[in-house]
């Protein structure tokens, strides 16, 4: 059986004008247009289809004669439509905003709350798609600016029935994807800082040049002077 897209757009106006100006088999018509072989028999008999003006294939560029005249003389011979003369472009239609039921939307505050603690690796967008909520909702319940803070609780959604637990497992694993290939980009561009312990360590220290000792520190020169002329205390046998 062809795909709708290759049958007729009105089958029974189709099928009614066939059965009329042809001599065609009621299953080669049943064939073309998508009905069944009893149906275009009834559409024969008038018990089906009762007030439908008949479409004209031909004028319509869906069949043509020399198809039609090949049918008649050949019950087993089947008739394709013909190849449209214009191709039209394919509209690609925006996926509509998630619908969520008026009883459950003042649940959003509490899920959007449990997937900010639960999974920090969601941007503000996986949450949008998620849950159905907004970019300024979102924002206001991360900075506790939310008009209902106090009350706001960390709640499953998937408890909450704002979305299955395979939508959310589905959200968990793209965003770690997402999370993984951005630390790849990051490492390749060089742009991961190292910690400055490792850093201070990890480097050369300067060897002093030839011929020059290096500097102590001024405290501890001071120190040293300071200990060299102060004077030893008198014996007191060299008193007496």
């Amino acid at each position: 059986m062809a795909t709708t897209e290759n049958k007729p757009l009105m089958p029974k106006a189709t099928a009614v004008w066939l059965v009329d100006n042809t001599s065609l088999s009621f299953e080669q018509i049943a064939d073309f247009c998508g009905l069944h072989p009893l149906e275009v028999k009834g559409i024969a008999d008038e018990d089906v289809a009762k007030g439908i003006k008949g479409m004209d294939p031909v004028a319509a560029g869906q069949l043509s004669r020399e198809q039609i005249e090949a049918a008649e003389k050949d019950p087993s011979y089947r008739l394709k439509m013909a190849p449209p003369k214009h191709k039209m472009p394919v509209i690609k239609l925006k996926k509509a905003p998630r619908y969520t039921p008026v009883s459950k939307r003042q649940d959003k505050p509490d899920a959007v709350y449990w997937l900010l603690r639960n999974h920090p690796e969601f941007t503000d967008a996986d949450i949008i798609k998620l849950i159905g909520t907004t970019k300024a909702t979102i924002q206001k319940i991360r900075e506790r600016s939310h008009w209902n803070a106090t009350n706001i609780k960390a709640v499953d959604p998937v408890t909450l029935g704002l979305c299955s637990q395979l939508e959310l497992d589905l959200a968990v694993s793209r965003a770690a994807v997402k999370r993984e290939r951005a630390v790849k980009r990051a490492a390749k561009a060089g742009t991961t800082l190292k910690p400055l312990s490792d850093m201070s360590a990890a480097g050369p220290q300067p060897e002093p040049a030839p011929g020059h000792e290096a500097e102590a520190p001024l405290e501890e020169s001071e120190a040293a002077d300071a200990e060299a002329e102060t004077p030893e205390p008198a014996n007191e046998n060299d008193e007496a």
